[in-house]
């Protein structure tokens, strides 16, 4: 197979026949001093390698073919169809190369760009997470962040996701449920109804946050009814409800073992100190570059099209302008200090049980209903029962009412 270039589009031959690709265009070659750069195959200035010999003169050196074939397919990446298949060692650098030419700064192509490698690489692009107080950067960049769809650990603590956020909608996708174990959400203003939203999907159709084991909600205002939401998280071991409605004594620790099968830790979790939480993977320096670039153009960015179109007709663009320039939301540290600890966790000999518990809940539900029902008349009422009260608890989470209608509507 060869290729070659004709007023900016590309010809393939196969097999003895010329054709035409799609109309790709090339993209266009950097500027550089010299004016015979017109031809996006002619060597540029950065395909060879300047150095000084010992008496100071001036030598160089050519790139290896490989160097340069990457750096041609780094400022076309946009027109790559596919990376699976492809090692992980060229993967990586090729995304180096797509990182150094500050592709993924270009809004228009950095989420098809970021979405390539995720679906070839993984967990390796971004395995963790970490935006805390960084609401500016998750609203600019949602479009990009929506594909990473292998992590493990997300921490959104003061992001202002409020009880209807779009990014609710990945966090509950199938292609983040099997990956996702550690969510941090607190500091959000999240009341019981955006809880019982962010787990409609899972309460529903069960999909969703299937793998989570560690979740803080904590400084939200959430009530203690809310946590019948957090029922249907099968591997849910720790928990942070610190700073919310809920007021430590024996009926909460009753209604969350009950609940959850969780018991309440007399020291705080390692679990929830944010020195445990970074963001890892390729794109670490990628989320670098977006927090800089934002810094040093403090002009309004472009929000989701929908909230765009309405605030502009509401001439609200002040006000945005100075939401996305405001401090990010913080918890006082006074205030921190006087709050209690609310962190609940899983006792290690208990886990064993509570998994045969999942297990022997599902088969329940395999059933008719009518024979649940039935079957729920019979259990005992007793609270002191850490075997039977959990499954019958949850089984009730099976039950649609009109709330979960509507919001199995709006997906």
């Amino acid at each position: 197979m060869s290729f070659s270039v004709a007023n900016e589009a590309i010809y393939v031959r196969e097999r003895g026949k010329l054709r035409r690709v799609n109309d790709i265009v090339l993209a266009q070659p950097k500027l550089l001093s010299s004016c015979r750069r017109t031809d996006a195959f002619v060597l540029r200035k950065e395909h060879f390698i300047f150095t000084y010999n010992a008496e100071g003169s001036l030598r160089y050196t050519s790139k290896s073919l490989f160097d340069i074939t990457l750096l041609f397919v780094a400022d076309n990446i946009h027109h790559v169809d596919s990376l699976v298949g492809f090692p992980e060692q060229i993967g990586d650098r090729l995304f180096a190369a797509v990182e150094e030419s500050r592709v993924f700064l270009n809004a228009d192509i950095s989420p098809k760009a970021l979405q390539l490698f995720s679906d070839a690489y993984g967990q390796m692009v971004l395995g963790s997470l970490c935006l805390r107080n960084r609401f500016p950067l998750l609203h600019e960049r949602i479009s990009e962040i929506k594909t990473f769809h292998s992590l493990k650990s997300l921490d959104l603590f003061g992001c202002r996701l409020g009880d209807d956020h779009v990014i609710f909608q990945h966090l509950t996708s199938s292609s983040l449920a099997s990956s996702l174990i550690q969510l941090f959400i607190g500091g959000n203003s999240l009341s019981d109804a955006g809880l019982q939203r962010l787990t409609a999907p899972l309460r529903v159709m069960r999909k969703g946050l299937d793998s989570l084991q560690i979740l803080d909600v904590s400084y939200n205002p959430i009530s203690e009814g809310a946590l019948r939401y957090l029922n249907c998280l099968p591997k849910l071991d720790k928990l942070d409800v610190s700073g919310t409605n809920l007021k430590l004594g024996t009926g909460l620790k009753t209604t969350i073992w009950k609940l959850l099968g969780l018991s309440y830790s007399e020291n705080p979790l390692d679990a929830f100190d944010h020195s445990t939480c970074k963001t890892e993977g390729w794109a670490e320096q990628v989320i670098v570059q977006w927090e800089t670039n934002s810094a040093q153009m403090p002009k309004q960015k472009k929000l989701e099209e929908s909230r765009t179109s309405a605030l502009r007709f509401f001439g609200r663009q002040k006000f945005v302008r100075e939401v996305l320039n405001a401090a990010p939301l913080v918890c006082d540290d006074e205030d921190d200090a006087n709050r209690e600890r609310l962190h609940f966790y899983k006792p290690a000999v208990n886990r064993r049980t509570l998994d045969e518990q999942v297990s022997d809940r599902e088969n329940v539900q395999a059933k008719p209903s009518w024979h649940n029902s039935k079957k729920r008349q019979h259990q005992p009422e007793s609270c002191g029962s850490s075997h039977h009260s959990p499954p019958t608890k949850r089984l009730s989470a099976s039950v649609l009412s009109a709330e979960d209608m509507d919001l199995l509507n709006s997906y």
